[in-house]
């Protein structure tokens, strides 16, 4: 059961983030009133937010996923593979100290972004990616055994159009994972129950197990009504000024 979740807003900049959607600029005022709700439904899910001032410093600091990976044993800091991402780990820093005492940091030449990670009940599916290399992973895969947990390394640089490995899956419990069609055969996923996601609603793919419920991008009638059908009650979030930044509900806050 998670208790906590660290969120920050995004800025008045957040447009000026990186993002290869191709989908125009985000309209600001409704990113903010879409992060509201988003923080709304995690407040409703039972969990204690701790809200960061936005950054203008950092465009994309709204994505606090990215900077640290969080076990119960301890926190580990990234090291963003986006060259203007990087001087977000330092402020993260500081906010989990107040939850934890015992933290690793991924180190040059390593990369890793929390995006490329996905956590089924302490085992980790690493995504090896453009923003996460091989020993980023490596490193990160040490961290997680002296927390611990086990990893299992997942290649996705083939697979166009996947930023980051959890823009293509989610683990919802039970053994069970959400997955876009070009995840679903390979090996590493291989023992779970497939929740299979139709190519026109990859984007949904990107949902969230809070507690006992599971949070899903509005808009796609398909993945909704399939994981409904598991039983597990939905709250639908509209997220279109987020997905224009490559950005989506994982991405949006640290929970623990």
């Amino acid at each position: 059961m998670f208790k906590h979740a660290i969120v920050r807003a995004p800025g008045a900049n957040f447009a000026e983030g990186l993002t290869t959607a191709g989908l125009g600029a985000p309209e600001f005022e409704l990113a903010l009133r879409q992060h509201e709700d988003y923080c709304q439904a995690l407040r409703e899910c039972g969990l204690a937010l701790t809200t960061l001032q936005a950054d203008l410093h950092y465009p994309d600091s709204t994505f606090v996923e990215d900077v640290a990976i969080l076990t119960g044993r301890a926190a580990i800091l990234t090291r963003p593979g986006a060259l203007s991402r990087r001087g977000e780990v330092a402020g993260i820093r500081e906010t989990l100290t107040q939850f934890f005492a015992t933290f690793y940091a991924i180190t040059p030449p390593g990369t890793v972004e929390g995006g490329d990670i996905c956590e089924a009940e302490g085992h980790f599916f690493i995504g090896i990616s453009q923003r996460t290399n091989e020993e980023g992973a490596r490193q990160l895969a040490g961290f997680l055994s002296q927390a611990g947990c086990t990893s299992t390394m997942v290649d996705i640089r083939d697979i166009h159009g996947l930023l980051h490995l959890k823009s293509g899956i989610a683990y919802l419990g039970e053994d069970r994972l959400v997955l876009i069609n070009e995840l679903a055969e390979m090996d590493a996923f291989h023992g779970y129950e497939i929740i299979p996601v139709e190519p026109a609603e990859n984007y949904a793919a990107n949902c969230v197990r809070v507690n006992d419920r599971a949070l899903i991008a509005g808009g796609f009638p398909g993945i909704e009504k399939t994981i409904r059908s598991f039983g597990y009650p939905v709250m639908a979030l509209d997220m279109s000024e987020f997905q224009k930044m490559d950005g989506g509900l994982s991405c949006l806050s640290l929970r623990f």
